[in-house]
């Protein structure tokens, strides 16, 4: 199906306009790959039937929690690409998460071949690039919680070739791979760092060349992770802040930040409005963050990883994907290069996904 919606790229003007930016910054924008590290739109469609393939307004409670992406509103923002994720319910036990993990991933893919006019599930960067000429919107698949596989790890070589790009090795319960760093559980639960499990659980993502995404992890687990993991692979953190800019659990250290780095990997920035700032985030805070990545580790690590839909309360001048380009105004406000601006809204991760899987 052939999927309805507004080419604002052939209004640049109107586009413009409509979100009070530049012309320079539409076109720059709109010549580059544009790639969001981190959609959570599919937990919704699962829940209560969301459909992606239909354009949607804000929901119930305007720009919070969910109903901030869709399939229609994703092209008419200009977003290339995008990894769309497959949440894991925590509280389910190991073997339903397993069950439920492989049939959402039927479930999602099919998503995408009902809708392979504009959209096209790829696992390399080759595979992205070809979408582009073709002019689909190219959808990577990430998992998050890697404890929708820890009923039995042999489970990750289950997964059918390529078609999972990245997964969380925790999220935000401590499961029996590791602890996370949401300090709530992290209390309860007694336990600290990553686990055995969890150690045999990295190794396993590195031999199928899945990312290991060090998003959600405590700070002890995180550089348990990266000891173990092998050096030769870029690592990822797909959706944080950074406590160079605001001091949060959530957030990650300038030490974290080199870790990522010395990997060749990447840092997406998300756009929870209470990760970015005490009070008063907005589309300048994201911009805050991303600078700190580059003058930090280099403008070769920065990435937008937003997080929308994952029920999270974005910055107020950025509700939906459409504003996006909100951003790049920003950028070239504060002097930034066009290459730098093409890096992080998804150079960076493209160079990234094709030093791992070409």
């Amino acid at each position: 199906m052939r999927l309805a919606h507004r080419d604002w790229s052939a209004e640049p003007e109107a586009w413009a306009r409509a979100l009070d930016v530049s012309r320079e910054a539409i076109e720059l924008y709109a010549s580059s790959d544009v790639i969001d590290l981190h959609l959570d739109s599919f937990i919704w469609t699962r829940i209560f039937g969301y459909d992606l393939r239909r354009k949607h307004g804000l929901g119930l409670f305007g720009r919070h929690f969910y109903s901030q992406v869709d399939f229609p509103r994703a092209l008419e923002a200009g977003l290339t690409g995008g990894t769309w994720i497959i949440t894991t319910n925590p509280f389910k036990p190991a073997r339903w998460r397993r069950d439920a993990f492989f049939r959402n991933l039927d479930r999602i893919k099919a998503l995408f071949a009902e809708t392979a006019s504009d959209f096209q599930h790829v696992r390399t960067a080759a595979e992205y690039r070809a979408a582009r000429a073709a002019g689909r919107h190219g959808a990577f698949l990430g998992i998050q919680g890697g404890n929708a596989l820890d009923h039995a790890l042999d489970d990750v070589g289950r997964i059918p070739d390529g078609d999972i790009l990245r997964c969380t090795v925790v999220h935000l319960t401590t499961s029996s791979l590791g602890q996370t760093s949401n300090p709530l559980p992290r209390r309860l639960s007694g336990k600290e760092g990553l686990t055995d499990r969890g150690r045999d659980f990295v190794r396993r993502l590195n031999d199928a060349k899945i990312f290991v995404d060090l998003a959600h992890i405590s700070r002890k687990a995180f550089f348990e992770a990266a000891e173990v993991h092998d050096a030769s692979q870029p690592l990822m953190v797909t959706h944080t802040g950074v406590a160079g800019v605001y001091e949060h659990w959530r957030n990650l250290t300038d030490e974290q930040l080199r870790v990522v780095a010395d990997t060749g990997g990447t840092i997406g920035v998300m756009f929870q409005e209470s990760f970015l700032a005490k009070k008063g985030a907005t589309a300048d805070t994201i911009v805050d963050h991303l600078a700190h990545i580059c003058d930090t580790v280099g403008e070769d690590h920065a990435s937008i990883g937003s997080d929308y839909d994952g029920a999270i309360s974005p910055p107020p001048d950025v509700p939906t994907l459409f504003e996006l380009p909100k951003l790049v105004q920003l950028m070239l406000d504060r002097g930034w290069s066009d290459a730098r601006v093409r890096k992080i809204l998804g150079g960076n991760f493209l160079r990234v996904v094709e030093q791992l899987r070409g």
